[in-house]
């Protein structure tokens, strides 16, 4: 499933075609995706005009003008695809030409700029839904999310109380997204190894000195990966259809076997499943 750095580039793929522009049209080529799909969802979009795009943990939020918003989740194969963009014209208006539709696009936004922005699906556990946007903080998707990493009230001292008297690992703590929002199985392995910590230690166990050193390395590790576009292991393409890099990073995630990066340790590389995810560490250098 595509993590906060996958969804924050497709949001920045999409701002410059959507953000202060016109839907022209919009069509919902079946009803539902993972859930079903808002009434009328073609005929609520078209004509509206994207006043600000946003995200919220792993969701895109497209702010409307008709006072509603769009809510975007890409699920586990879901892509938000540009097309109609290769130049502009004396107006200024971008090129018509669009690829023939695809067995998995779900939904077509045509935007009055001549842009198209196509959701495609394969496996359907995307999402999609429109809600007041006055009150999209208490969407039932939104209601209980934790704090977005890059956040100023993410810090040592909101982790500590979070994690104090926690008899989970730190693994699980940190992949709950009540306690930060957006944080998944790739980015929580490379965060705790950086920090050289065990993703077996119990979370109410970890001293605040650890803590401290623990909160920066995670805001490095999704910034690192947002500059390089997130992580393309199966689905995940950029909105030019491109695919992220931050794989070519990876210290430890799918490694297993492979010997610790980290300088002078030497370790081996190891995989464990916690909670039904797997998780990727050096038992040398993670304490």
């Amino acid at each position: 499933m595509p993590e906060l750095p996958e969804v924050e580039t497709v949001r920045r793929g999409l701002a410059p075609v959507m953000e202060g522009m016109q839907i022209a049209s919009a069509e919902a080529r079946r009803p539902d995706l993972r859930w079903p799909l808002p009434a009328h969802m073609g005929a609520r979009l078209t004509g509206a005009v994207v006043t600000a795009l946003r995200r919220r943990s792993k969701y895109i939020l497209a702010d409307l003008d008709t006072g509603e918003t769009l809510i975007i989740h890409l699920g586990m194969s879901g892509r938000m695809l540009i097309s109609g963009v290769a130049g502009r014209d004396m107006q200024g208006q971008f090129h018509h030409t669009h690829p023939a539709p695809e067995k998995h696009d779900h939904v077509v936004i045509d935007m009055a700029n001549g842009a198209r922005i196509t959701f495609n699906d394969a496996r359907r556990f995307g999402a999609m839904d429109l809600t007041p946007t006055a009150a999209v903080e208490d969407h039932w998707l939104l209601a209980n999310l934790g704090p977005e990493p890059l956040s100023n009230t993410f810090n040592e001292t909101y982790l500590s109380q979070r994690l104090a008297g926690r008899r989970t690992p730190i693994k699980t703590a940190l992949l709950d997204q009540r306690i930060i929002a957006g944080l998944g199985n790739i980015y929580v392995c490379e965060a705790l190894h950086r920090a050289r910590m065990s993703p077996k230690r119990l979370a109410g166990n970890i001293s605040a000195p650890r803590i401290a050193t623990l909160v920066p390395v995670i805001r490095e590790v999704i910034t690192e990966a947002i500059e390089a576009g997130g992580s393309s292991l199966r689905d995940h393409r950029q909105t030019n259809g491109e695919l992220g890099y931050f794989q070519h990073n990876f210290r430890v995630y799918d490694r297993a076997g492979q010997t610790c990066p980290t300088p002078g340790c030497g370790g081996e590389i190891r995989r464990i499943v916690q909670s039904g995810r797997s998780s990727f560490y050096c038992a040398s250098c993670q304490r």
